[in-house]
């Protein structure tokens, strides 16, 4: 049971509790977003009427499965600006056969649904449908880079992923496409081949593809087998992906923070288990309307070169990897996360490559969308999206590397226990409810009020092996909306930490600056590390 809570001129007072555990989960998802989620959840219910009445039904057209609200807001965010693929790579050593990678493709990858099936919208939404001419030859597409000099091999490169970044997939096939480069040589002139990946996020998110990745290489797991079940009804949506969350993937998220107030969340699960008091309930309520209005209400980001009008190019560098035990050294002797260590690193890149161009940063900072998982990671071999986006604001403006390291911690600390991503991922699944028009009307919020999106993802510690090639890099960005024109990527992957960057080409021509400042930047907090006082 919950306790509603008004303001009265007195100050504020409970009212009468609701009277189920279903009415107290209503309560809270109508306080969420306040007035404008009012207004979101009142244009669901209508289309929720409207598509009700449609004769396409939720099975879909052909029999196909019905897209979900959420992975539906994906495929309707490609813009001019942005395209919605995740771009990454693998540099393999020696090079790969053609052949045998379609093969092992084939074998694997296609063993999941989703990469078999296109996409076909109908006036009530989208279905998955098979595709009977899907060939493997098709997807998996040779790509040789141009003669160039000496020591240019990676830049040639980098301009062709930065190419395919701007490519859109074809709509009339799955929306996937593999590059396999045959003639490139890596930094020390060895031959090498690069697989460039290029998959739509209506698909999956990152996580999920990571256990794609895992059933590819060599020795991977085969996916589980996936039950058919039951269509979801028009009428059990609103429960299942507004409702339900908040009182599920709001109490793991919680609960992995150690947050307190997932306690609280667990009694609207199993309110026969009884109840103290409702004033942690109450709290609870606050907690999640507050993380709801500070979404809605943020502040605009700082102005900076790299904020303003996107355009239609992309441009992509990344450096060689730092020694992941030096970076969780570092890290314990300061007291500090890996990550917070890390998201160091780039608050003092960012900050290093404005100042040298001139550009004045004392004191100010960028807001960083960050992906938040809210599944379990047993599940992502199931794909689809299920994350939620926590805004993180980089302190660009402080010099003193210890010290900006020491308030990056301190915002982390302070977005753990919070549910803004669980927000986040609320209005993705109303978007895909609503008209293009109105989902585009809502989603420029994250746009106007951030200037870049990152991921940090934790890869496996040892290398791995690619029809008989060593995977030596791996490197992924996923997309960003708007005009939002700064991606950074961080994965650890075999005994080191690699960043990456893509750039809109007019707002940031030259990302190869900004990641040479990376190295310096952790260089700086190993060596201030190193002058400790060390004792016994």
């Amino acid at each position: 049971m919950v306790t509603r809570i008004v303001k009265t001129p007195q100050g504020k007072k409970p009212l009468h509790p609701p009277h189920s555990a279903d009415d107290s989960l209503l309560l809270i998802a109508r306080q969420v977003g306040a007035a404008a989620s009012e207004v979101a959840l009142n244009a669901a219910r209508m289309v929720q009427e409207n598509m009700s009445k449609t004769a396409v039904g939720v099975i879909g057209v052909n029999g196909g499965e019905r897209m979900s609200k959420v992975d539906r807001a994906w495929w309707r965010m490609d813009s001019p600006t942005n395209l919605m693929m995740i771009v990454g790579f693998w540099i393999l050593k020696p090079r790969v056969d053609y052949e045998a990678v379609c093969l092992r493709v084939k074998e694997r990858m296609l063993k999941y649904p989703r990469f078999r099936q296109r996409v076909v919208e109908d006036p009530a939404g989208a279905t998955w449908v098979e595709d009977p001419d899907l060939d493997i030859h098709d997807h998996v597409v040779r790509e040789r880079l141009p003669r160039v000099a000496k020591g240019r091999e990676k830049a040639a490169l980098q301009d062709l992923v930065g190419r395919l970044a701007v490519l859109p997939l074809d709509p009339m096939r799955p929306l996937w496409k593999m590059h396999l480069v045959e003639n490139y040589r890596d930094e020390e002139g060895k031959p090498a081949s690069v697989l460039i990946v290029r998959i739509h996020h209506c698909i999956a998110d990152g996580i999920a593809l990571i256990a794609v990745t895992m059933s590819m290489v060599d020795g991977g797991t085969e996916p589980p087998v996936r039950t058919p079940s039951a269509p979801e009804s028009p009428e059990e949506w609103i429960a299942h992906h507004v409702v339900e969350p908040l009182a599920h993937a709001a109490v793991k998220a919680l609960d992995a923070a150690g947050d307190g107030a997932a306690a609280s969340l667990h009694l609207l699960r199993e309110p026969g288990k009884g109840v103290s008091g409702s004033t942690d309930l109450a709290k609870v309520a606050y907690h999640v309307l507050s993380d709801a209005a500070a979404l809605a209400l943020m502040a605009d980001d700082s102005k900076t070169r790299l904020k303003g009008k996107a355009g239609t190019a992309k441009c992509v560098a990344w450096c060689q990897p730092i020694p992941l035990d030096e970076v969780k050294a570092v890290g314990k002797a300061l007291n500090c996360s890996v990550n917070d260590v890390l998201l160091s690193c780039v608050a003092g890149a960012i900050g290093a490559y404005l100042r040298d161009k001139g550009d004045p940063v004392e004191g100010k900072d960028i807001r960083a969308m960050i992906p938040v998982n809210l599944r379990p990671i047993k599940d992502a071999w199931k794909l689809g999206n299920h994350f939620g986006l926590a805004p993180l604001v980089l302190p660009i403006g402080i010099d003193n590397p210890v010290e900006r390291l020491y308030e990056v911690r301190r915002r982390m600390q302070a977005l753990k226990g919070g549910t803004q991503p669980l927000m986040a991922y609320g209005l993705l699944a109303v978007a895909g409810m609503l008209a293009k028009p109105a989902q585009d009307a809502m989603l420029n919020l994250f746009s106007k009020k951030t200037t870049a999106v990152m991921t940090n993802v934790p890869g496996p510690r040892e290398k791995l092996t690619f029809c008989g090639a060593t995977l030596e890099q791996s490197l992924a960005w996923v997309p960003a909306s708007g005009d939002v024109g700064l991606g950074v990527s961080i994965l650890s992957y075999g005994g080191g930490v690699q960043f990456g960057v893509i750039t809109d080409s007019l707002l940031c021509p030259d990302p190869q600056a900004i990641i040479e400042q990376f190295e310096p930047e952790f260089a700086k907090l190993s060596m201030l590390t190193l002058m400790l006082p060390w004792g016994d």
